[in-house]
């Protein structure tokens, strides 16, 4: 499992959702959709219409891959930091039972206020 205290792997850039669908076919449940991806160095991270997706990328050939599952369902509360002028980063934090909190770091033009509402309409 990705360690989610360290910030550094989760400062994430977006990147187009085909770019890892191939990726993440084997995981996803029929009928699940791919909402937003973001990418780290070699890690990524995947917004499903049902959950949060992260892929640890390991090895020398980065063949071998790490999926940790985060279902919206699981989400007792969630904060969202907004980019400023200055602050250009965009920050989510989940807090999952059973998990405790999850932090990610949104470099560029993340839809913070989406992912959100996102969250919010998967943890009802």
């Amino acid at each position: 499992m990705i360690d989610f205290e360290k910030a550094s792997v989760f400062k994430l850039s977006p990147i187009d959702t085909r770019d890892i669908g191939q990726d993440l076919a084997p995981v996803l449940i029929p009928g699940e959709r791919l909402v937003a991806a973001f990418k780290g160095v070699r890690d990524f991270v995947a917004f499903t219409d049902k959950r949060l997706i992260t892929v640890n990328i390991q090895g020398m050939t980065g063949k071998k891959r790490d999926y940790t599952s985060l279902p919206y369902s699981k989400v007792q509360a969630f904060s969202i930091e907004t980019a400023g002028h200055f602050d250009l980063d965009a920050e989510l934090e989940l807090w999952f039972s059973g998990l405790g909190k999850v932090r990610l770091e949104f470099r560029g033009k993340a839809d913070i206020r989406a992912l959100g509402q996102l969250i919010a309409m998967g943890s009802l």
